[in-house]
C-alpha cells in the first residue's frame, strides 16, 4: 500500500496493520515514551505516505509548534540546495567570502579565503574553539554575528577536519539572505514550506537577545539576529506534522504533489554516506544494515528517515539537558515493529 496523492493539505492516518506494522508492538510505544522519555510533546510516525501512529503529551496537541533546535539546520541545508536550484547560488563550492564583499580579511588568512559552502554545510571548516565546545552565548551577544563568526572562521586546525559549529550554520542563513533578498525564513516560506502544506512561519519579534528571548520555551516563528538574519542554527518552531512532512520530503528524494521542490542530485548528496556520518547538515547512521539520516536538534528534536523501511519518525521534545536518546527508541520499538 502506497500513498499516490501527495495533496498538500490532505494526510490520511491509516489502521497500522495495513502497511504491515506490528500494532501491539505499537501500543508498546505510549508507557514506554512516559516511563523513559518524559519531555517528549508529540511523536508522529508516517509510512508509504500515511501517518500510521499520532501521539501527544503534556497537553500539547497536533497544531502546537515547538522550538526544533538543530532541527532548523537541516531545513536550512534544504534551502540552500532550493536556492543554488534556482540560480540565486551559484554552486556548493562557491566561497564563503564571495557573499561578504564588504568584509576585509587580512590577505594572510588564505585558510579563510578558502572555505566554501559546503564546508559550512558538512561542518569541515577550522575555528578556534574545541570541538563541542563551541562559545555560542558570546556570538549572541555580538550586535553583529556574522562578522563575529567570519573573524573566526578559519583559525586553527585545517580545513577538513569534522567540527560541529552552529555559527557555521548561521553564516548560511547570512549567505541566503545576501543571495536572495529574503530572510531564511521568508524564503522558506515561499520555497519550501508552502508547497508542501506547512503553514506560514511568522515573522517573531525580538525584543532582547537573552537566553530565553533566542532559546526558550515562548520563542515563537523563527529567532532572527539584530541583523534580522533567521538564526541558522536553531530558533525555528514547527508542528510534529510540519517535521514529518519534512521528513516525507526528504524520503521522497524532493518530490511533493507531482512538484519536485528541492532537487533529487541536493537531496542525494545531502544523504550520501562518508566516515563523518555527516551529510549536507544531516546525520547519516548505517546499523544492523539498515541506513537512516536524521535532523536531530537538542533536547530530542527528532525527523528520522529511514528509506528501507519507508519510514518517517517525527519527534518534538522539550528543552531538557543530556535527554535520552531517541534512536534507541527508534530502533528497538519502531523498527521492531515494521513486519
Amino acid at each position: 500500500m502506497q500513498r499516490s496523492d501527495w495533496s498538500p493539505t490532505k494526510w490520511q492516518a491509516v489502521d497500522p496493520t495495513l502497511l504491515n506494522i506490528d500494532a501491539e508492538k505499537l501500543a508498546e510505544l505510549d508507557p514506554i515514551i512516559e516511563a523513559s522519555y518524559s519531555n517528549i510533546n508529540g511523536i508522529i510516525l508516517v509510512r508509504n505516505g500515511y501517518i500510521v501512529h499520532e501521539r501527544y503529551y503534556q497537553g500539547y496537541g497536533p497544531k502546537d509548534r515547538h522550538h526544533v533546535a538543530s532541527v532548523t539546520k537541516s531545513i536550512l541545508s534544504a534551502l540552500i540546495g532550493i536556492a543554488i536550484q534556482k540560480r540565486f547560488i551559484k554552486h556548493v563550492d562557491q566561497k564563503v567570502l564571495d557573499f561578504f564583499p564588504d568584509y576585509a580579511p587580512d590577505h594572510t588568512e588564505t585558510q579563510k579565503q578558502a572555505i566554501t559552502i559546503r564546508h559550512l554545510l558538512t561542518m569541515t571548516a577550522p575555528y578556534p574553539f574545541e570541538d563541542w565546545h563551541e562559545p555560542l552565548d558570546k556570538m549572541c551577544m555580538q550586535s553583529d554575528w556574522v562578522t563575529y563568526t567570519l573573524d573566526m572562521l578559519g583559525q586553527k586546525g585545517k580545513i577538513g577536519g569534522f567540527k560541529y559549529s552552529t555559527a557555521g550554520a548561521h553564516l548560511l542563513s547570512a549567505i541566503l539572505t545576501r543571495s536572495t533578498g529574503k530572510s531564511a525564513r521568508e524564503f522558506a516560506n515561499e520555497h519550501l514550506f508552502k508547497p508542501i502544506g506547512i503553514e506560514e512561519i511568522p515573522d517573531y519579534e525580538m525584543k532582547a537577545f537573552g537566553f530565553e528571548d533566542l532559546f526558550g520555551k515562548d520563542v515563537r516563528g523563527w529567532v532572527k539576529d539584530p541583523d534580522n538574519n533567521s538564526t541558522g542554527g536553531w530558533g525555528l518552531t514547527l508542528t510534529p506534522r510540519d517535521m514529518a512532512r519534512i521528513g516525507l520530503l526528504y524520503l521522497n528524494r524532493g518530490c511533493w504533489d507531482h512538484h519536485q521542490i528541492i532537487p533529487v542530485a541536493w537531496i542525494d548528496e545531502s544523504t550520501a554516506m562518508n566516515l563523518n556520518h555527516y551529510g549536507y547538515l544531516w546525520w547519516l547512521r548505517e546499523e544492523d544494515g539498515v541506513f537512516s539520516y536524521a535532523a536531530l536538534g537538542d533536547g530530542g528534536n527528532v525527523i528520522c528517515c529511514i528509506p528501507e523501511k519507508n519510514l518517517v519518525v517525527a519527534i518534538a521534545s522539550e528543552f531538557m539537558p543530556n535527554s535520552r536518546d531517541r534512536w534507541t527508541l527508534i530502533k528497538e520499538h519502531i523498527i521492531e515493529a515494521v513486519i
